[in-house]
């Protein structure tokens, strides 16, 4: 599913440009340019949906598949070290855009929460 109103959706769509690092029939991983930390990417379902709630179980399979792919993803992008994966869910958890997604913070020694 499109949603045109979704920035995610158009990045994916390729309407908006982004430094894309990956990407397959289920997935995209593209640079954050808001970077959090020296390596900050995002993967993003291809099929929108805005909360993991909403995922239903094709949903579920997906998010499945790209945990599966992330350790690859992000270990050929900088972080051999270790990764954070974040997934914000709602308003209270500062998520911005509403379409899920997976932050991969790394690079560099994270800090506690």
């Amino acid at each position: 599913m499109y949603d045109e109103r979704c920035i995610f959706c158009r990045i994916i769509k390729g309407e908006i440009p982004s430094v894309k690092v990956y990407e397959d029939d289920e997935m995209c991983v593209f640079k954050d340019v808001e970077p959090k930390a020296a390596v900050h990417l995002l993967a993003v379902p291809k099929t929108h949906f805005k909360l993991l709630e909403e995922a239903g179980e094709s949903g579920a399979e997906i998010i499945a598949r790209m945990l599966k792919k992330i350790p690859i993803i992000a270990a050929g992008n900088g972080c051999k070290n270790g990764y954070r994966l974040v997934i914000n869910q709602g308003d209270d958890a500062g998520q911005t855009v509403f379409h899920l997604h997976i932050h991969i913070l790394g690079g560099e020694k994270l800090s506690d929460f």
